[in-house]
């Protein structure tokens, strides 16, 4: 199955770049561009794709908008941010808006491959960094509703860096029952993504920091 990619970037030589580096991948496939946070959100609504990589610093609606409108759009696609800058506001701002993974622009072409293939495996993606940075100050959500102890067994594999496949191995369970938990997860703690419900699992004890999926 080819992943489908939306690029978004004001800079159009950046597009072109992202666009070269990801055709040497067979499994890649971008199907579309944008140039702001608007088009971006237009463009996705369009063109439904897996994986949105998302530019946070352009005028108009910024990266951080448009990543809460797709999320909330289209909650099958996830969103990589990318992006020059590695500062609390930005990473703070993408979690919070949905985003599963942030990475720099200086990332190398295959880690980004990587990076995106893991997102649509729904492996949340942090440095420690920027884990540690979000433990003080991402707040948990308030009076979240309870989680069944099957939902509770998936949040801890998730916060654990386990993509859909292997909680369902590890579950025995189907991979499309593992997306019905995790949204269910989701709806109930009130939180707009998997590295959201990641932190809420640190912060509570669920999991401790150093055996989450924030390490690479």
């Amino acid at each position: 199955m080819t992943i489908r990619i939306l690029l978004v970037d004001d800079h159009t030589v950046v597009r072109k770049g992202l666009r070269t580096f990801l055709s040497f991948d067979s499994e890649l496939e971008v199907v579309g561009e944008a140039a702001d946070g608007a088009e971006a959100l237009t463009r996705a609504s369009e063109l439904k794709p897996d994986v949105v990589v998302m530019d946070l610093l352009m005028p108009g609606m910024d990266g951080i908008a448009a990543t809460a409108a797709i999320r909330r759009a289209l909650p099958e696609t996830e969103v990589l941010a990318l992006t020059s800058v590695l500062e609390d506001a930005s990473v703070v701002g993408a979690v919070r808006a949905g985003a599963i993974g942030y990475l720099l622009k200086d990332t190398q072409a295959e880690a980004l491959c990587q990076a995106i293939k893991a997102a649509v495996e729904g492996q949340v993606q942090l440095t420690p960094q920027a884990a540690a940075r979000l433990m003080q100050v991402v707040s948990a959500p308030e009076s979240p509703q309870p989680l069944t102890e099957r939902e509770t067994e998936v949040l801890r594999l998730l916060a654990q860096g386990q993509a859909n496949k292997q909680i369902a191995r590890s579950l025995s369970i189907a991979e499309k029952t593992v997306k019905v938990h995790v949204s269910n997860i989701l709806g109930k703690l009130g939180v707009q993504s998997r590295t959201q419900a990641t932190l809420y699992a640190i912060r509570t004890g669920l999991v401790s920091a150093n055996a989450s999926g924030t390490d690479g």
